[in-house]
């Protein structure tokens, strides 16, 4: 191969492998992003959670999300012990965010059951019941303070 062609070849290798690197969004991309996701790319927007806020589907939420969700999200719904929450990319969000918060309900379920491409958020369908994914979008209404339950044992938690 001549010098010339070799220098271009190794110029778009370089170019590709860059391009190839993911890094944090910007404010502009993120904002982007968030607006399609509310308004077009998630669904359910208009569906209704049949379960109630009371303190006990609260609580059995919050044990559902313990047994499948922490491991990304922690105890809390507030990335709190998660290690690598803040080095992904996207960063996994706090639950409590004004972003997620932005979503109804139906669309908290439909993310739940999907999953969110290409965020990392894996879809959970099969893994629960609707009444139990409605349970979940009950608790991530009503998380509590951060860093209150604790780290997942995974982590080095109790």
């Amino acid at each position: 191969m001549p010098h010339g062609s070799r220098l271009i070849a190794l110029a778009l290798a370089c170019a590709a492998l860059s391009g190839c690197k993911a890094t944090q969004p910007g404010k502009v991309e993120s904002k982007i992003a968030t607006w399609t996701k509310l308004h077009v790319t998630v669904g359910g927007k208009k569906d209704v959670n049949p379960v109630k806020a009371t303190a006990e589907n609260i609580d059995e939420g919050k044990q559902l999300f313990a047994s499948y969700c922490m491991v990304c999200h922690g105890y809390d719904g507030q990335n709190t012990g998660v290690p690598f929450a803040n080095t992904l990319a996207p960063r996994v969000p706090s639950l409590a965010s004004p972003e997620v918060q932005a979503y109804t309900d139906g669309q908290l379920k439909w993310i739940i059951q999907n999953g969110l491409y290409p965020s990392g958020m894996p879809p959970s369908e099969g893994e629960f019941s609707n009444e139990e994914m409605w349970q979940m979008v009950a608790f991530i209404r009503h998380l509590p303070p951060k860093g209150s339950l604790g780290v997942p044992s995974v982590y080095g938690g109790k």
